[in-house]
């Protein structure tokens, strides 16, 4: 068995509500903040986004209290030292927190607004500067009505 079908299956089994559920305590601004600045090039643009959108909706005080649990908890199993699939390896070892991002946005959706998309997307500018088109990020609400 090949080690990429070992991650894949490892993916494949991830339930992203339980790796919500426990990433909850590992969940710090600062940790965030740095966890964003050293991995965003490997993370991707669009992860990078998404977790901007969820870090500016747990901000957000017309996020309800159940909402920003689940942004807690998406963002500290970001953080999160050890992952179902580790981060270092490459290629591969941000799968399990895009899984888990991912799911968390489209869970909390209805919390994303305008606001928090404007924060994001300069965050984004800051982070990238001209190497992102700003534009053309993919919004996740955008994204599901095409589904």
């Amino acid at each position: 068995m090949t080690k990429e079908k070992t991650y894949q299956e490892k993916l494949d089994n991830l339930n992203p509500k339980k790796a919500i559920a426990r990433g909850r305590k590992y969940f710090s601004e600062k940790e965030f903040g740095e966890k964003l600045r050293k991995y965003s090039g490997q993370i991707g643009t669009k992860i990078v986004y998404y977790s901007l959108l969820l870090y500016y909706a747990f901000k957000s005080p017309e996020t309800p209290k159940k909402a920003k649990l689940t942004i807690a908890g998406a963002l500290g199993y970001l953080i999160l030292p050890l992952d179902v699939i580790p981060d270092f390896i490459p290629a591969v070892g941000f799968a399990d927190d895009s899984a888990v991002i991912i799911y968390a946005v489209y869970q909390v959706l209805s919390h994303i607004d305008e606001e928090v998309k404007g924060n994001a997307k300069t965050r984004m500018e800051k982070i990238f500067g001209d190497s992102v088109d700003l534009e053309n990020l993919q919004d996740p609400l955008e994204e599901k009505d095409k589904k």
